[in-house]
């Protein structure tokens, strides 16, 4: 449940895998949110959320595909590659969501994360619905609008 809906959400881990390895997957091309993660403690899964970005990007053909990014592992300190900093730059970047866990320790990022995500993809369902709502307005008002040139023509011509 969130936010007194009921969510089902289909999880494909890509975990270890690189942007080549995921490409064939057609379940990118049905997705409408994506949770990218990476490793606080691997400077290597950290860089590789660019790259799953332009890969949705391409995809999606959408700019700004509904994304979160997640920093794992923050209950390894002593091994950390990636600080908090670096990851909410990359996500300010990124223009998302911005979360730091541990899922070891299952803490509440986890689930805010994906109630984020949830959020995010039902304000970007209502924009869409209202951009589309507004276009077909302006459409019906320009055929409107040139109806009435048309038949004032013809009147005036009579």
């Amino acid at each position: 449940m969130i936010d007194d809906d009921v969510v089902t959400m289909e999880i494909l881990d890509t975990a270890g895998q690189d942007v080549e390895s995921i490409q064939s997957e057609g379940n990118v091309r049905w997705g409408e949110g994506f949770l990218v993660m990476y490793s606080v403690t691997d400077r290597e899964s950290f860089n590789e959320v660019v790259n799953y970005k332009n890969y949705l990007d391409e995809v999606k053909k959408a700019r700004n595909v509904t994304m979160v990014v997640v920093a794992n592992k923050c209950d390894l300190d002593h091994c950390r590659e990636v600080s908090t900093e670096e990851g909410e730059r990359l996500a300010q970047d990124l223009a998302c969501a911005f979360f730091e866990s541990s899922a070891c320790r299952g803490d509440q990022n986890i689930y805010d994360a994906f109630h984020e995500l949830y959020r995010e993809v039902t304000r970007r369902r209502r924009v869409m619905e209202s951009s589309r709502q507004t276009r077909r307005r302006s459409s019906i008002q320009s055929m409107k609008q040139v109806l009435n040139k048309t038949l004032t023509k013809i009147n005036s011509r009579q």
